[in-house]
């Protein structure tokens, strides 16, 4: 179960998730710095309840946050 609902900033990184890109790729395609990557991957990981970004990916999916094409 989702905790609480993601912010438009961690779906956005959360897709990027979906696409394994990696913090670093991230934060240079949003102009932010890793560490706040980390910060919401962080936040993304609690909210979903997942342990891993790739649980964080599966939970996402199968609760209709987000697909992959």
């Amino acid at each position: 179960a989702i905790l609480s609902p993601l912010t438009p900033r961690e779906m956005e990184i959360l897709n990027y998730m979906a696409q394994g890109a990696l913090n670093k790729q991230i934060a240079m395609k949003l102009g932010i710095s890793e560490q706040t990557i980390k910060n919401h991957v962080t936040s993304i990981l609690r909210k979903l309840n997942a342990n891993a970004r790739t649980e964080a990916v599966v939970v996402a999916i199968r609760q209709g946050l987000i697909s992959i094409s």
